[in-house]
């Protein structure tokens, strides 16, 4: 169970199924490499990717092809870096593969390489991995020792975390050497480090996974040196694995799940709770069903099968027990096709058919003879599993056929059997004098500590009786400060809820003030506006009359020249023209001051709308030369007042030919803002100051600015803006001005759609 949760935290290798998708990506890889040529750093990445591709496929042979030249290449270019991870990936294939020599060669390699670049937390990382595989085989010195040398360069690097690792990789070490008190203090090292990372955390759940087994694999030997009495081992093991899967559960890593009702399982079949550990079987088996942990599924599917095994039901132990081995068969997972060979030797030898059990029995022998064939110890491994087999092919024969020798031998055990039951039965008896003299002994000292217990008992009541008188006092005391208190309290609370009140009167206050003051403001800027339209109607309505009947009397004495009389006509055409305009929006502004005035909202094509106005204005522009040009698409909507809408526009172009010298230009533009439509007037002309801009961008703008004369001397009545801003207010719109790049003002208006 160990080596599960030690494979959970510091080894994992992930294989992809051999599906289109991975033969598509790797055909488009190779097709890359055989367009780049170039032997650079771009050569070896693509190298790289190619053997990772075949490694995720499992194609060792093509995998180790293009590992050899991504080291090559990287040897050749002096990268040692890429050449350093090819040898650790390709350690790590092999550890997967249980092919420990080379996974050990590559290790090694990978070390040296790290270590010739300065990339110390990969050559900790892979000692860490070399400790896995130590452990595995098993040879715990080594693996002792590479854990060490990670342990140091981790502390020089100041990570406590991979460190808290290497003391996990050590606890499993001495765990599985049966030193159990030993195991447990590196256990609780390595958890100090994990929690610090939260309780939740992977690492705190493989420890404390560790830390059940250790309990529940412990001898009563093991567990009085780490200070547990044995009728605790199963209670402290069961609390270890629940707190494992809590966390599991928690952060939902679904590995550690598994492995944690895999063991509980164990736990629950060692107590006899049948239910319980079928149910966390099963609930193991379906979650590692679905992980990509192919290896935590086959040895799930080992666990339950053996389970089956031990109840006698044959026909599921064959059956899970079978489909383990298939799994460790097609995977190379030697240690479980190990296992289930032996499973499945052991249930058809209960069945009595010997020669299936013969035959899973050879497989087992081979397999572990693979697992153990490098040196000359493994060797000796191999050679006595040889002679265990032959040993166990002859036990086979011997209960074929027993003999009357065998079963002489069975009852000269069973009346052996009886004399040492009679002797116990002696052993009991002495044990019960014993007990009975150690009885009566216990009764004299309880009898002398009753007597002692009765004269402490009476002083103790003494004691009690002024201390009770005390704490009396002690009572009415706290009483009257507790009233002192609550009256206290009630005293601070009125007070904060006049300091409240008070509080908030002033900001009332002070709320109002800044409403009058604003008033204020309006109602002095609408008295500018007043007078100027009372300035506007008493000079400006006054000149354009006088100049009227002054030309209708020239024209009663008929003694005129055709030359002065197109220039009278001329001139005042003007000042009716200008006189008409001032009218038509002093009138619209005051419509729109006027209480329940709205506008008619809708859908209006702007360029054609726009179109009519410039119409209107052409005559003005071209006596200027000023180039009136419309930009904006056919078709583009917005929701507006068609009459205000045009009064806007047209009066935002009349001052853009107003303030713009001849030869100028204006533009007229649209932007689509999603919901909104944005409308843009740009000229060429004077353009406005900084103090004119800042003045109309203002939310309380209202226009009382004194009117300013055109390029060629045009007047104005100094509403028009005032008009634009109201009627763009009125339809829910915006308006604003910037100085335009190219010189001259833009004017924005911004719509519904």
């Amino acid at each position: 169970m160990s080596a599960t949760f030690l494979l959970l935290l510091f080894f994992s290798i992930t294989v992809s199924a051999q599906t289109s998708a991975p033969q598509k990506k790797l055909d488009s890889l190779l097709a890359v490499n055989q367009k780049n040529q170039k032997t650079d750093s771009t050569k070896i990445k693509v190298l790289t990717e190619v053997y990772r591709q075949y490694m995720r496929m499992r194609k060792v042979e093509k995998a180790e092809e293009y590992l050899d030249k991504t080291i090559q290449l990287s040897h050749e270019k002096n990268l040692k870096k890429f050449s350093a991870m090819a040898y650790y990936r390709r350690a790590l294939m092999y550890h997967g593969r249980s092919n420990y020599q080379k996974a050990e060669e590559n290790y090694l390699n990978a070390v040296s390489e790290f270590s010739s670049i300065g990339n110390l937390d990969m050559v900790a990382g892979t000692y860490l991995n070399l400790g896995a595989l130590y452990s595995t085989i098993p040879d715990y010195v080594k693996s002792l020792e590479v854990n060490q040398k990670a342990i140091t360069i981790y502390e020089k690097m100041g990570n406590e975390v991979d460190m808290a690792s290497c003391y996990t990789n050590i606890s499993t070490i001495y765990q599985r050497l049966g030193d159990q008190s030993q195991a447990l203090v590196y256990m609780k090292m390595a958890l100090k480090v994990f929690s610090k990372e939260g309780e939740n955390s992977r690492g705190v759940a493989v420890v404390y996974g560790l830390m059940g087994n250790n309990y529940f694999e412990a001898s009563s030997h093991e567990l009085m040196q780490m200070n547990v009495l044995p009728g605790q081992k199963i209670k402290l093991a069961l609390e270890y694995y629940n707190k494992s899967l809590k966390v599991a559960e928690a952060i939902n890593d679904v590995g550690i799940i598994a492995t944690a009702k895999r063991d509980l399982a164990e736990l629950y079949s060692s107590i006899g709770q049948k239910d319980a550990a079928l149910k966390s079987y099963q609930k193991s088996i379906e979650l590692s069903k679905n992980g990509d942990d192919k290896e935590a599924y086959a040895s799930t599917l080992y666990a339950l099968g053996n389970f089956y095994q031990r109840e006698n039901d044959f026909e599921n132990a064959i059956s899970l027990l079978g489909s383990s081995l298939k799994i460790a068969e097609e995977n190379k997972f030697l240690e479980i096709e190990k296992d289930a060979s032996l499973g499945l030797s052991t249930v058809y030898e209960k069945q009595k058919d010997y020669n299936k059990s013969l035959a899973y029995y050879r497989q087992y022998i081979k397999v572990r003879d693979q697992i153990f064939n490098e040196d000359k110890e493994k060797e000796i491994t191999r050679r006595q599993m040889q002679l265990d087999f032959n040993v166990k092919e002859r036990d086979y024969l011997l209960k074929q056929k027993l003999t009357e020798a065998e079963l002489k031998r069975q009852q000269q055990e069973l009346i052996l059997k009886r004399q040492q039951l009679a002797l116990s039965d002696k052993e009991k008896a002495l044990d019960l004098l014993t007990f009975q003299k150690a009885k009566a002994d216990l009764d004299i000292q309880r009898l002398a500590q009753e007597g002692k217990f009765a004269k402490a008992k009476y002083q103790a009541q003494l004691t009690a009786s002024v201390k009770d008188k005390q704490i009396s006092k002690q009572n009415q005391q706290i009483k009257f400060d507790e009233r002192i208190k609550i009256f206290l309290s009630i005293a601070t609370f009125l007070i904060l809820i006049i300091a409240v009140v008070i509080f908030l009167n002033q900001r009332k206050t002070t709320r109002l003030n800044k409403i009058i003051s604003n008033q204020k403001k309006e109602l002095e800027q609408l008295s500018k506006v007043k007078d100027r339209i009372f300035s506007v109607v008493s000079h400006d309505m006054r000149t354009p009359v006088n100049s009227l009947i002054s030309f209708m009397q020239l024209l009663e004495g008929g003694n005129i020249e055709q030359e002065k009389l197109s220039r009278y006509a001329s001139s005042l055409k003007n000042n009716l023209t200008y006189t008409s305009t001032m009218m038509e929006n002093l009138l619209n502004w005051a419509a729109s001051q006027m209480q329940g005035f709205n506008p008619y909202l809708e859908s209006l094509d702007i360029e054609y709308l726009t179109g009519e106005v410039i119409h209107s204005l052409q005559d003005s522009a071209d006596r200027k030369e000023i180039n009136i040009e419309n930009l904006i698409a056919v078709q583009t909507y917005c929701k507006a007042d068609e009459n205000m809408l045009s009064l806007v526009i047209r009066n935002l172009v009349s001052n853009a030919i107003k303030f713009t010298p001849g030869g100028g230009s204006i533009e007229i533009s649209s932007v689509d803002l999603g919901n909104q439509q944005e409308i843009k007037i740009s000229d060429t002309g004077v353009g406005l100051n900084p103090v004119q801009l800042s003045h109309f961008n203002k939310a309380g703008y209202l226009g009382a600015g004194v009117s300013t004369l055109g390029t060629n001397k045009e007047k104005g009545t100094g509403l028009g803006l005032l008009l634009c801003r109201t009627f763009v207010g009125l339809m829910d719109g915006n308006i604003n001005v910037s100085n335009n790049p190219a010189g001259g003002s833009c004017f924005t208006i911004t719509l519904k759609k």
